[in-house]
């Protein structure tokens, strides 16, 4: 299956809540790692190592400002995750479609 490696590494990335906070918070604006930091209770070099995974699957970008890498969210490798949800949204449609024709019968 094409991309399916790129993908899984998107899955892998975003399964660890923590990584999972981080791309929403940068979601809002790009800002530096002491400060994505802050709202974690983790080491900078933790704070450093999530950022590492999230950069190797592609859903955050850096730029270097003066001292400081300044990261941001690059939503596009999460389009796999969207693209594959999609596939089973019909499925479970479906089946609370029937679930909600049992309830009212059963009433």
């Amino acid at each position: 299956m094409p991309g399916f490696s790129e993908g899984q590494d998107v899955f892998s990335a975003i399964a660890a809540p923590a990584r999972r906070a981080m791309l929403a918070r940068l979601a809002q604006r790009e800002m530096p790692m002491g400060e994505l930091a802050e709202a974690f209770e983790m080491s900078l070099p933790a704070v450093s190592q999530h950022l590492g995974v999230l950069k190797d699957a592609g859903l955050v970008a850096s730029r270097k400002a003066g001292r400081h890498r300044i990261y941001r969210l690059n939503p596009e490798p999460l389009k796999a995750v969207s693209d594959w949800v999609n596939t089973y949204e019909a499925f479970w449609t479906g089946k609370m479609a029937a679930l909600g024709e049992y309830l009212e019968k059963s009433e």
